[in-house]
């Protein structure tokens, strides 16, 4: 038990904490905007160029695109540059597919959710070589891709019309 000072108690009851119990609402649930589904053959592509741990972008994309597939989009993920670095199954600590701090693994649980629930997922062979990282440490059912397919797979996707997901963290 630590030995508080007078004013360190008097500080800590000023307030209690948490003020609210467990359970408690503090948000309101209303959605503002129709919940839309896919028209058939309605394209998405969330294109990722971010890096694991350094900002939640690279997990939220990975969500976006699990929600997209869920309503009907035939789904795709892109990552390259820094982004490719989320796509390896070597990740973890002190050995591989463990999680060293909790959420350490959840890019890696959600890309393989992603790809068992019908998605595709790129990954640029460049962004794997800047950062040293062999193709064989990529998740399983992942596709590597030549870097000069990156523009032609957003051609493609702007070509059927697809809703594009760009995120890019400097």
């Amino acid at each position: 038990m630590a030995n508080f000072t007078e004013n360190e108690i008097k500080s800590m009851n000023e307030i209690p904490h948490p003020s609210l119990p467990t359970g408690s609402k503090i948000y309101g649930e209303t959605k503002v905007f129709p919940d839309y589904k896919a028209n058939e053959g309605d394209k998405f592509l969330a294109l990722v160029h971010g890096i694991a741990h350094e900002s939640s972008l690279s997990y939220v994309a990975v969500l976006q695109a699990i929600r997209a597939q869920r309503k009907g989009f035939e789904t795709a993920i892109y990552f390259y540059g820094t982004g490719a670095m989320n796509a390896t199954a070597t990740r973890g600590f002190p050995t591989t597919g463990t999680a060293g701090f909790g959420g350490e693994l959840n890019i890696n649980e959600g890309i393989e959710k992603f790809i068992k629930e019908g998605g595709k997922v790129y990954v640029c062979r460049f962004g794997l070589g800047l950062h040293g990282i062999r193709e064989e440490d990529l998740i399983e059912g992942t596709i590597p891709c030549h870097p000069l397919d990156l523009q032609d797979c957003l051609i493609e996707y702007h070509n059927s019309g697809a809703f594009i997901l760009s995120t890019f963290q400097i």
